[in-house]
């Protein structure tokens, strides 16, 4: 009997319409409704060499979980992934699977790839809705490990650990759990709700979280050291950069990181039942082409801009945001000028910002990032109308922890130096995630948390064994 045909085309994802999401905070993806999830996952070719396993840098079995949705065990399929990947829900959202998982697709070569992360998302939204089970743990080992940060990386390497037998305190600087997926990601992407309860799964698994404690200021790395047998660093990126030019203190220029701050974790986007107003702003500016250049430009016209456009020094080609992410900035209304660079920011007589003068830019040969270098056109500088500039050009690591631990090599930009497996220059301190590679994605912090966590562990281990030896002398 012949094999059925592979369907070329994928599913496609139920979105709100363009125009209505444009004004509205709710989330832009509906999901897979149980009939679009089984007809995507007949798409999968169950490969017997699974090379979408080795997009994944959580390494999650997915075609057994594609099978298990095929079989209609999506409680099962929800546990499979859950094995290696504790935010399920978060990274069927945000995880930009085009370039991991899905790209290794071998249905890729003949048409779209299967939908992974799509998927991803529709088990771990059923699990949510019908309850989620407790894997069972190892036994308990005695050691306890310090986490700093609850973000993604922080997140991943406490669900490893307690679920290997040790105890796990996370501190969390700010009062909610989830580091960039709560301050940074907006509601429309990836809803709070869906975070929180991410976390408090985490916490399920027995994992013990204090928030409000700012590691730097409560403890230092090396107090933590005294009531802990290992620390992982997971602090994340901190302080906004900006491209020191002309007019950029004047009023209405925003970081991307303040910004997005105000919007998502401070609420501003439900403005009066949140008391945190934040100035929307007609004609409004993003200058930036990543990500978090697209989530502030969208919040902005949800706000109620009139005018919001993306000032990139590039072309659309070399844009680090997903192409999925593009489109729907796109689809909302939002305007893209690129091979374009602000010179300066002009301000009013109250020194408010009212305009910006740019300088159209070509491609050049490529610098250290593989990209082409953008080169300015002489005599190309023209004026744009602002009165809202947002700045999503960067942000260097958090520098509290180099401030207050001796001894913790960092390199000149102030990440933290650490070998593969997260290791850094103090014994029994590890650390993963923006704070060693800079701004990253969500999915590569959880990869460095998985390593992290399997080195940690070895480390306790032989730590005990080297005591156990030592007692028997």
């Amino acid at each position: 009997m012949p094999k059925p045909k592979i369907r070329k085309e994928a599913v496609p994802m139920p979105k709100q319409p363009p125009k209505e999401r444009a004004d509205n905070f709710r989330e832009v993806a509906i999901g897979y409704s149980e009939e679009q999830a089984l007809a995507e996952a007949e798409r999968c070719l169950q490969c017997r060499e699974a090379p979408c396993v080795k997009g994944c840098p959580v390494e999650v079995d997915i075609p057994t979980f594609i099978k298990l949705i095929r079989e209609r065990r999506f409680g099962e399929a929800a546990m499979k992934i859950k094995e290696k990947n504790s935010l399920p829900a978060v990274c069927g959202r945000v995880c930009p699977q085009e370039e991991q998982c899905q790209a290794k697709c071998t249905v890729g070569r003949i048409g779209e790839p299967t939908s992974i992360g799509r998927l991803e998302r529709f088990v771990a939204d059923w699990e949510r809705q019908h309850g989620c089970e407790i894997p069972q743990k190892c036994p308990t080992t005695g050691k306890k490990v310090a986490i700093v940060g609850a973000g993604p990386a922080g997140l991943t390497v406490a669900a490893d650990l307690i679920k290997l037998g040790h105890e796990v305190t996370i501190f969390e600087a700010l009062h909610k759990p989830g580091g960039v997926l709560t301050y940074g990601i907006p509601e429309f992407r990836l809803p709070k709700k869906i975070v929180e309860a991410e976390a408090e799964y985490i916490e399920k698994l027995g994992v013990t979280l204090k928030t409000n404690a700012l590691i730097g200021r409560l403890y230092t790395i090396a107090e933590l050291l005294r009531q802990f047998d290992a620390v992982f660093i997971g602090s994340g990126a901190g302080p906004p950069t900006f491209m020191g030019i002309p007019g950029e203190n004047l009023c209405g220029i925003y970081s991307a990181n303040e910004y997005l701050i105000r919007v998502n974790l401070m609420r501003s986007y439900d403005f009066p039942k949140a008391g945190t107003p934040i100035c929307g702003g007609e004609e409004v500016a993003v200058v930036g082409g990543g990500n978090v250049a697209m989530d502030s430009a969208r919040c902005a016209l949800r706000l109620g801009a009139k005018d919001v456009k993306i000032v990139y020094r590039r072309s659309r080609e070399e844009m680090p945001a997903r192409i999925e992410e593009i489109e729907n900035a796109e689809e909302e209304g939002i305007r893209f000028e690129f091979l374009t660079s602000p010179k300066r920011f002009i301000g009013n007589e109250r020194r408010r910002v009212k305009a910006m003068e740019c300088v159209r830019m070509r491609l050049g040969e490529p610098d250290d990032s593989g990209r082409r270098r953008p080169v300015p056109i002489e005599g190309s500088n023209f004026m744009v109308d602002v009165d809202i500039v947002i700045m999503a050009v960067g942000r260097t690591p958090n520098p509290i922890i180099k401030q207050t631990t001796e001894g913790l090599e960092t390199t000149k930009w102030g990440g933290i130096v650490t070998d593969e497996d997260g290791k850094t220059s103090i014994e029994g301190v590890y650390a993963g995630g923006d704070i060693v590679t800079g701004e990253s994605t969500v999915i590569s912090a959880m990869g460095a948390g998985r390593r992290a966590a399997r080195a940690i562990h070895e480390f306790l281990m032989k730590k005990e064994t080297c005591a156990r030896k030592k007692r028997n002398v």
